[in-house]
């Protein structure tokens, strides 16, 4: 088979381009396709921006885990719901810490390393420390990415002077549906601490959470309010709910895989660009299904036996699974 043609900046742009002006009911005419039609369309797109047999590899880490004010009715990470999920909340972890880990890290394959503190927003005396986990982390060779709650204008100068890469701070659902799952922090406060991340100059990492109990309206306007920021995110994790026992959203019904699938095209097709990430709840996805994700326009996931507080698929298994599709990591 001949190898792909090599298609310049300017023919991917007039060929698939780039919208901001995304209305509710266009994107519920993807979401209704039928689903070969969307998929066949989802990876048309990929195609075009992306190596369809590479995947980027990022490893996350709990830096900071439990204690939160929030009350994210899906996080074990919250003090709300420590009583029934049994999580002890830890102090900021030691630089060299975190450190010795991103080597391991690295050693494994992954090219970005995310590190992540469950708080509301940091203090600024805590972010010489930070500074220290970012400079470390680059000079090991990774891209750097932090997600620390909201930011302000002068702490998200602070970590671009520090040279991070990424900031990860995701909307989770649609606004209308925001409020059924958070009451601490508004929808706008997240798209606030975005625009301060994009303003400072630092690549926005931002996407959300299907399966909470929220229709496909919902998932509709989560993809909306990203694929119509003035800049697209360079990163879109979907994740699939973890329903952690304990949590509000324990027994929420399972979301139907190949929703979950529509929901990876959609996002491909709104955001051509970006690095769509195949991102929490892949522990209990099956191989097929995981593949279908990939067709779908997924180019990323991440990688490690750990996220934040939830089981990951260990390292070997994902290379097996490379290895019967053919994929490699970029």
């Amino acid at each position: 088979m001949n190898a792909p043609t090599t298609i310049s900046t300017q023919d991917t742009q007039s060929a698939v381009p780039l919208r901001h002006d995304w209305n509710r009911a266009e994107i519920m005419e993807l979401f209704n396709k039928p689903f070969m039609d969307l998929v066949f369309e989802a990876q048309s797109v990929h195609r075009v921006y992306h190596d369809p047999n590479k995947v980027q590899l990022s490893q996350l880490i709990s830096i900071k885990t439990g204690g939160c004010a929030e009350d994210c009715g899906y996080c074990s990470q919250s003090a709300k719901y420590k009583e029934g999920t049994g999580l002890q909340a830890t102090k900021l972890m030691e630089v060299e810490r975190v450190l010795e880990d991103a080597k391991r890290a690295k050693a494994g394959g992954a090219s970005r390393y995310c590190m992540g503190a469950a708080w509301t927003s940091p203090k600024d005396r805590d972010l010489d420390q930070i500074e220290a986990m970012i400079k470390g982390v680059k000079e090991l060779g990774l891209e750097s990415c932090m997600t620390l709650g909201m930011l302000n204008k002068c702490q998200a100068e602070r970590l671009k002077d520090a040279g991070l890469d990424y900031y990860n701070h995701n909307v989770d659902t649609s606004e209308e549906f925001y409020g059924e799952i958070i009451t601490t922090r508004t929808y706008q406060e997240r798209l606030d601490t975005l625009d301060h991340v994009r303003s400072a100059g630092i690549n926005v990492c931002s996407g959300g959470i299907v399966g909470l109990g929220e229709k496909r309206e919902d998932r509709a306007g989560m993809l909306q309010t990203l694929a119509n920021l003035p800049e697209h995110p360079q990163s879109v994790p979907i994740n699939m709910l973890v329903a952690v026992p304990g949590t509000p959203l324990e027994n929420v019904d399972k979301l139907d895989p190949f929703e979950f699938v529509r929901t990876i095209a959609v996002a491909r097709i709104l955001m051509p660009q970006a690095e769509v990430r195949l991102s929490a709840g892949r522990q209990s996805m099956s191989e097929e299904l995981q593949s279908l994700c990939f067709l779908a326009g997924a180019s990323s996931i991440f990688y490690g036996e750990q996220l934040l507080t939830t089981p990951n698929p260990e390292n070997n298994k994902d290379m097996k699974l490379f290895d019967k599709l053919g994929l490699t990591p970029a």
